[in-house]
C-alpha cells in the first residue's frame, strides 16, 4: 500500500525523477547483499572486442542477468559454452542507466554436466539427427519463381512489414499467406506446428518461411522443440527458416531446406528480383535477335545461290527448247502448203473453207475459191 502522507501530495511536490529512484535501488541493493555466490546455467553469452563478458544465468524460474569485466575476464582459461551449469561468484547491483538489476561477476567455476534446457536441447539434435532430418540429402532447393509463399511468423512483430516490404520490391506479384502464431511463451509450439501441418492443406504454397526476429537464446527455445522441427521438416515444399540473429542457430535452421541470416534475406532467397529477370530477359532477347539476324543472313545468302543456280538452268533449259523449237519451226515450214503454191501450183476451196481434192467435188455451177501464193480468186464451175 502506497504510504497515505505521500500519496495524497501533489505528484509535483512529492514525485522522483528516475534517477534517483535507480540511484537509490542501486545503493540498497549493494549495501544489503554484497558478494554471492550464485548457480545456474550460461544462456546468451556475449564476447565483446572490449574483453568485457555479457550472460545470463538461469534456472528453471527465474533469470539474472550478467556482466563479467575485462580484468576479471582475462583470468579465465576459456569461455563457458552455452548451456554449461556455472557456479558464479559476484556482487548483485542495478545498472543504473537502464534500470536493469544484474549480478557483477568476479569468478566461474563450472559444474558437471549440462543445464537443464541444454541437455533437453542436445537430446532433441540427437533424436532428430538420428532421423535423418539434418542429412543435406534430403535438402530441396528453392523455386526460381514462386508466386506463392506462407510465412508463419508473429503478427506483432516486424518480421511480418520486412518479409512483405522486401516482397513488394523483388516480386510484387507474389502472394504472401501469412499464418500467424505466437513464436515464444506459453501455447507457442503449438500454434507453430499448426501452422506448418496448415501450409500442406493450402493450394498455391510454392515455398515456405519460418521467421522471428532477434532474441535472447531462451526466446528461441520454440525453434529448438522437437515436434516443431518435425512439423517443419513434413511440409510438403521447400522451407526457409530465418530465427533470431545471423550469430543464433536454431534446430529449425538445421532441419529447413535453406537457412537465412534475416527475415528480409529469407524473403530475398525465397523470392526472384524483377530487375534481375528484366535484365536476364533483356539478355536473351538480344542473344535471341543476333542468332536470327545471323540465321537470316545464312538462308539470305543460300537462297542467292540458289536463285543463280535456278536462273542459270533455267536460261539453259529454254535455250535448249528455243532451238528444238527453231528445228521444228524449219521443218514445219518446209511442209506448209503455201512452199508448193509458190511453185505454181492453187489450191481449191470450198466456201466453207473445205479442200476440194476429187473431180466429184466440182458438180457444174459450184462456186468454190482458189488458193494461190499471192492470195485468193473467186471460181465458180461451167461446165463439168
Amino acid at each position: 500500500m502506497p504510504n497515505p502522507s505521500l500519496f495524497d501530495q501533489s505528484p509535483d511536490a512529492a514525485a522522483w525523477p528516475v534517477s534517483r529512484l535507480t540511484q537509490t535501488a542501486k545503493r540498497l541493493i549493494e549495501s544489503q547483499l554484497g558478494p554471492v555466490w550464485v548457480q545456474g546455467e550460461v544462456v546468451g553469452l556475449k564476447r565483446y572486442r572490449s574483453g568485457h563478458w555479457y550472460f545470463g544465468l538461469r534456472d528453471a524460474e527465474a533469470q539474472v542477468r550478467c556482466v563479467m569485466w575485462r580484468d576479471d575476464a582475462s583470468q579465465m582459461k576459456e569461455a563457458p559454452t552455452e548451456g554449461a551449469k556455472i557456479f558464479a561468484f559476484g556482487s548483485p547491483t542495478v545498472w543504473a542507466e537502464r534500470g536493469e538489476f544484474r549480478l557483477t561477476v568476479k569468478r566461474l567455476i563450472a559444474t558437471e554436466g549440462l543445464g537443464l534446457q541444454q541437455a533437453l536441447l542436445e537430446q532433441t539434435r540427437a533424436a532428430l539427427q538420428a532421423d535423418g532430418l539434418f542429412d543435406p540429402a534430403r535438402k530441396r532447393s528453392l523455386p526460381s519463381w514462386a508466386t506463392g509463399v506462407a510465412l508463419v511468423t508473429s503478427l506483432d512483430g516486424a518480421v511480418l512489414h520486412d518479409v512483405v516490404s522486401v516482397a513488394r520490391k523483388r516480386w510484387p506479384m507474389a502472394r504472401i499467406l501469412v499464418l500467424g502464431t505466437r513464436v515464444q511463451g506459453t501455447g507457442a509450439e503449438a500454434e507453430v506446428v499448426g501452422a506448418l501441418r496448415l501450409v500442406n492443406r493450402v493450394e498455391g504454397i510454392e515455398v515456405c518461411i519460418v521467421a522471428r526476429g532477434g532474441g535472447a537464446r531462451e526466446d528461441l527455445a520454440v525453434f529448438n522443440t522437437e515436434s516443431v522441427c518435425r512439423a517443419l521438416a513434413e511440409v510438403r515444399v521447400p522451407t526457409v527458416s530465418a530465427v533470431g540473429h545471423q550469430t543464433d542457430i536454431s534446430l529449425t535452421d538445421l532441419v529447413a531446406d535453406v537457412r537465412a541470416a534475416t527475415p528480409s534475406a529469407a524473403a530475398e532467397l525465397a523470392l526472384a528480383d524483377q530487375d534481375d529477370v528484366m535484365r536476364h530477359a533483356g539478355a536473351l532477347a538480344s542473344r535471341l535477335a543476333g542468332g536470327l539476324s545471323r540465321r537470316t543472313r545464312l538462308a539470305a545468302e543460300r537462297l542467292n545461290r540458289a536463285g543463280d543456280r535456278l536462273e542459270s538452268g533455267l536460261a539453259r533449259v529454254i535455250s535448249i527448247r528455243r532451238q528444238a523449237l527453231d528445228r521444228l519451226g524449219v521443218a514445219l515450214d518446209a511442209l506448209s502448203p503455201l512452199k508448193v503454191l509458190q511453185r505454181g501450183y492453187g489450191l481449191a476451196l470450198s466456201p466453207d473453207g473445205r479442200v476440194l481434192r476429187r473431180r466429184a467435188d466440182f458438180p457444174g455451177g459450184t462456186p468454190f475459191r482458189l488458193r494461190l501464193a499471192d492470195g485468193e480468186v473467186s471460181a465458180r464451175v461451167e461446165e463439168r
